[in-house]
């Protein structure tokens, strides 16, 4: 069995909703970021990630690079492990209240013109496909998969600290949830 590390991204430098739509992490991202690298690199050797992949978004290919330095790879960037996508027809303003209303519901109840619940299947698909791999992704994606992990349509199945690290194995056919990362004791909201 692989072992599949979902790194949410360390403290960017701002916050959704703010004026940067890309931020990178600020100086706590960045010791966050050392400290994810320092915890997959003391992982057994059976266990160990070999590969790095991460979302797109600045903040979480910051967050990957020390630990693709210390592994001697490139990060992969996978679009399937990004950020939620927003409706078409929402402005970026309008894209705060949007998540916020959709953190309080389900998977089948986000309003939009995007088949969410296809979105979760996408995410679990590209882990399934990996080996040893250390993956930095967001807050919502890593709610996706544990969401579908433990059979419930919360689109908030926990909280993610950042740089929580959540625990999967993969057959290659199957994932299984072996441990959830720490959770934040500030919500996202």
């Amino acid at each position: 069995m692989a072992r599949l590390y979902l790194i949410r991204h360390g403290r960017p430098s701002a916050t959704w909703g703010g004026h940067d739509d890309d931020p990178g992490l600020d100086e706590a991202g960045d010791a966050q970021a050392r400290a994810a690298r320092d915890w997959l690199l003391s992982r057994p050797a059976g266990e160990r990630p070999t590969l790095v992949v991460s979302s797109p978004l600045r903040r979480c290919r910051e967050t990957a690079q020390p630990t693709a330095e210390a592994l001697g790879v490139t990060a992969e960037i996978d679009v399937a492990v990004g950020e939620i996508p927003t409706p078409k027809a929402l402005t970026a303003e309008q894209r705060g209240p949007w998540l916020r209303e959709a953190f309080q519901g389900t998977w089948k109840a986000i309003q939009g013109d995007f088949d969410y619940d296809l979105w979760r299947g996408e995410i679990a698909a590209s882990l399934l496909a990996r080996g040893n791999t250390a993956v930095f992704s967001h807050y919502v994606a890593i709610n996706a998969v544990v969401s579908k992990l433990k059979g419930v349509d919360e689109v908030l199945a926990f909280r993610p600290d950042h740089c929580s690290i959540t625990v999967l194995e993969t057959d290659g056919t199957t994932l299984t949830l072996v441990e959830q990362g720490p959770e934040a004791s500030t919500g996202v909201l």
